[in-house]
């Protein structure tokens, strides 16, 4: 986990942690961070990105202001080429994820904590839309210390239980993850999707 933001994040960041000073006089903005800067931030995996993935956001009430200054094509995200993205609050993630959940450079800002998924939750986060991008950053994820009996034992009991719908989809698209992971680690290519 790098313990400095690299630019563009870290003026990025820093802005936003001041703009949020200047508005409230209370505890620090949570954000619930998943996708490609997570994969980039926290797990050191050269993994390009334009945005923070934002899941939730505590006090939920502070989601509109934050969007107005940092989201896509607002001020901050013009000045510093990132921005914010809610569009990961629709995404699947495991039941307890909350509890898993670190801050990413901690202490760094005033007004705002950055709060990251452990490399489980976040490969599981990625199950759902399974595109291209999503299945790189799973087989990323697994080249470190990763189990896949934590990643199967979490899909079974914090995310299958409370899927609606297609069901068999999300465990087929599980099962080809595991394989995928498999051989891989054999060094065998991976299955074509």
């Amino acid at each position: 986990m790098l313990a400095e933001p690299p630019e563009p994040w870290r003026g990025f960041l820093a802005d936003i942690d001041r703009l949020l000073a200047s508005q409230r006089n209370s505890s620090p903005i949570e954000l619930h961070c998943v996708g490609g800067f997570v994969v980039a931030m926290c797990y050191d995996l050269q993994r390009v990105t334009s945005d923070i993935d934002v899941f939730d956001v505590v006090p939920g009430n502070a989601l509109t202001a934050l969007l107005e200054a940092a989201g896509k094509g607002r001020p901050l995200a013009r000045k510093h080429g990132v921005y914010i993205d809610p569009g990961s609050r629709v995404a699947t993630l495991p039941q307890n994820y909350a509890s898993r959940l670190t801050e990413l450079f901690g202490g760094r800002f005033a007004s705002l904590r950055l709060l990251v998924l452990d490399p489980y939750d976040l490969a599981l986060s990625k199950l759902e839309r399974n595109i291209d991008r999503d299945r790189d950053d799973v087989l990323l994820l697994s080249r470190a210390n990763f189990h896949v009996g934590i990643l199967s034992e979490r899909y079974a009991s914090e995310v299958r239980p409370f899927v609606t719908g297609r069901t068999s989809w999300h465990d087929q698209t599980m099962e080809l993850w595991l394989e995928m992971i498999a051989e891989t680690r054999r060094g065998t290519s991976p299955p074509a999707p």
